[in-house]
């Protein structure tokens, strides 16, 4: 015997999973954001990104 749920329950959950769906992804990219705004940088990689700047500028 199924107990079937009703429809209004049903996009209640919906709603709830796709809040939920949503949310991830922002906090995934704001905890990267701040990761990137609050670390330091050491001098290495600093050359490092320099040069590989300088790599993706060629043919």
């Amino acid at each position: 015997m199924d107990a079937q749920i009703p429809e209004f329950e049903q996009i209640k959950q919906f709603k709830e999973f796709l809040g939920t769906y949503n949310k991830f992804p922002e906090t995934c990219f704001l905890d990267s954001v701040k990761d990137l705004t609050t670390r330091e940088i050491k001098p290495e990689e600093t050359t490092s990104m320099a040069a590989k700047v300088g790599l993706l500028g060629q043919p």
